[in-house]
């Protein structure tokens, strides 16, 4: 059984080895967008979002939409613990610098450090998962308009702190 759909339907009927193989499954993609939201209390967000997952699967009516359930939860619980730490100690797990080159890889790490949680956010569902503005909106519950301003305010930031 590896296919989500089944994984989904054998979990919401209460089969717990489906549950911990579909909770495998989601952990590393639940870690890739916990990660540059939350820094490093990221294992915290991904543990908080796959403990949403556990308690809310029976909820999530159509298993093919699971990837997406699963995401506008990850990203709200990431916003949230973030926020709730209020700390910014990145730990993000980026593909950005060219390969080899540690020192730029600090350089990002750190001035991601200094955006704001929401503007982390956006940055990870916009650019890094290619999500349009709408969508965006819909998970993180704020008008495409609020998109818009917060990703040019956000990358704004990002250039004004990379040149510093």
């Amino acid at each position: 059984m590896s296919e989500p759909d089944e994984l989904v339907r054998a979990a919401q009927r209460g089969d717990a080895l489906a549950m911990q193989e579909l909770l495998g499954v989601l952990t590393p993609y639940v870690g890739r967008l916990c990660g540059p939201i939350a820094l490093d209390d990221g294992p915290d967000a991904t543990q908080e979002a796959l403990i949403a997952v556990f308690r809310n699967l029976r909820q999530l009516t159509e298993p093919a939409a699971l990837y997406g359930w699963v995401r506008a939860i990850a990203v709200r619980e990431a916003v949230r613990v973030a926020r709730r730490s209020k700390r910014a100690v990145p730990g993000l797990p980026l593909d950005l610098p060219a390969p080899g080159d540690p020192a730029l890889a600090v350089d990002v790490r750190d001035v991601l450090d200094r955006l704001r949680p929401e503007h982390r956010a956006i940055l990870v569902l916009r650019d890094l998962e290619g999500l349009d503005e709408r969508t965006v909106g819909e998970l993180l519950k704020v008008p495409a308009g609020t998109v818009k301003s917060r990703l040019s305010r956000a990358r704004l930031s990002f250039r004004k702190e990379w040149s510093r």
